[in-house]
């Protein structure tokens, strides 16, 4: 947590701060806030990222083929798709603070009981349900960062908060490879021990959450009175383009649904790497230990990337050609592998295609809230990532069925590039839309 802290604050003393005094209630925030959301974050992808390592013992106990195993990933999203929008209405109605903990606290205890799942019936109820459960997360903190940090730092606030995907697999390969150790500890397999240890600490989380956040400025008393009216003041003056702040308007805009198009595509070839990542380094022939060592690689030039990019947007803007050349890095990325079939080109390839994914994610939340506002935000961000997310579904269960079909992984990402480029073709038809980024 103090790295986490020392560099949203020094995200923070890098930007120009001519009013003081919003300079320090934005540093009072990005290290109350900034460090427990990335935290909750890493965790909730953690709980994703072991799914992968889960099934190198886990599929053959449980007797999963492997379409089986890709759809038990991907129906968590069709419960999380299904839920976003009316979980993101009532996060607008009861606060943030208290629904983000709610939703932490059930993730915890849903995801915990994928320990017990004892054939492929019960491991599709168990992923639906922990969908539904987690639901709104993401568009809800996108939502609640929105609400405390004006324009001229979102991006990097956001970077900070989505470093915890990839240090969620940078730290996850190594501990679940362990978990999987525990195998026979008090009669359960290593894969049960590893869904319990990494998803009851969300619990707890969920706790401090409540404790901890605000819902906005006004009711921070942390704050000073002068820094709450500048910070408030700040917010409450930015100048967005053609806003809306009605639902229904937001779900008629060009603009959110080519942002949901993009979203489904990125989605696609983060979740398309992330699940089957340790499956496809296994056709190397390495060992459990070796593969939860090397599939964090990837990741650490992933989280590195994400943050560099998140600053350079944040000087410069272009957002949207940046988004743009983000999406193209993912999907060439994933065309190494299949033009070398060796273990360092594989995993270069991988990182680059990390590399753009993850930075993509960051760039991209920041251009919705340049539009949207009030109810239309929570709404409509939570539409966006409804749809887009439907990606999640839809990357791990092609991956899975190709393999079956092809026998090989080779299909599956040229599927995966071909989709990624479609998403830099999207992300520049924005242009069309929005002028002000």
């Amino acid at each position: 947590m103090t790295l986490t802290q020392q560099g949203a604050a020094a995200g923070l003393d890098a930007l120009p701060a001519p009013d003081s005094v919003l300079a320090s209630a934005t540093r009072k925030a990005a290290l109350r806030f900034v460090p427990l959301l990335t935290i909750a974050y890493l965790f909730n992808y953690l709980d994703r990222t072991s799914l992968g390592f889960a099934a190198l013992t886990m599929n053959q106990q449980l007797g999963l083929s492997a379409s089986q195993f890709g759809l038990a990933a991907g129906i968590f999203f069709l419960g999380y798709s299904v839920f976003e929008v009316p979980s993101n209405l009532l996060l607008y109605r009861f606060g943030a603070r208290r629904w983000l903990a709610r939703i932490m606290i059930t993730w915890g205890m849903v995801s915990a009981a994928t320990a017990f799942v004892v054939g492929p019936n019960s491991f599709y109820g168990v992923r639906f349900l922990l969908g539904v459960a987690e639901a709104g997360f993401f568009p809800g903190v996108t939502f609640f960062l929105a609400a405390w940090f004006p324009t001229q730092y979102r991006t990097r606030m956001l970077a900070w908060f989505l470093v915890g995907i990839p240090a969620s697999s940078l730290v996850g390969g190594p501990v679940c490879s362990w978990l999987l150790g525990m195998d026979g500890i008090w009669g359960l397999a290593g894969w049960q021990w590893l869904f319990l240890l990494v998803s009851l600490p969300c619990i707890p989380l969920g706790f401090l959450t409540l404790g901890l956040l605000a819902d906005s400025p006004k009711s921070a008393s942390w704050l000073t009175a002068e820094e709450r009216a500048v910070l408030q003041d700040t917010l409450s003056s930015e100048v967005r383009e053609r806003p809306h702040t009605s639902l229904l308007g937001a779900l008629k805009d060009s603009r959110v649904l080519i942002l949901a198009a993009i979203q489904f595509g990125f989605t696609l070839g983060s979740y398309g790497i992330g699940i089957w990542l340790p499956l496809m380094l296994k056709e190397f022939h390495l060992s459990t230990l070796a593969i939860g060592w090397i599939s964090a690689i990837p990741y650490l030039f992933a989280s590195v990337g994400m943050i560099v990019w998140a600053r350079v947007v944040d000087h410069q803007g272009q957002r949207v050609f940046n988004l743009a050349i983000a999406c193209l890095l993912g999907g060439l990325g994933l065309l190494a592998p299949i033009a070398f079939d060796t273990l360092p080109v594989a995993v270069i390839g991988f990182s680059l295609a990390l590399i753009g994914v993850t930075a993509a994610r960051a760039i991209f939340w920041t251009i919705p809230t340049r539009f949207l506002t009030g109810v239309a935000a929570a709404g409509g961000l939570a539409f966006i990532n409804s749809v887009g997310t439907v990606g999640g579904f839809v990357g791990p269960s092609m991956m899975g069925w190709l393999r079956e079909f092809s026998g090989s992984y080779v299909v599956g990402l040229g599927a995966m590039a071909a989709i990624m480029v479609a998403a830099t073709l999207a992300s520049l038809s924005l242009k069309l839309f929005v002028s002000k980024e």
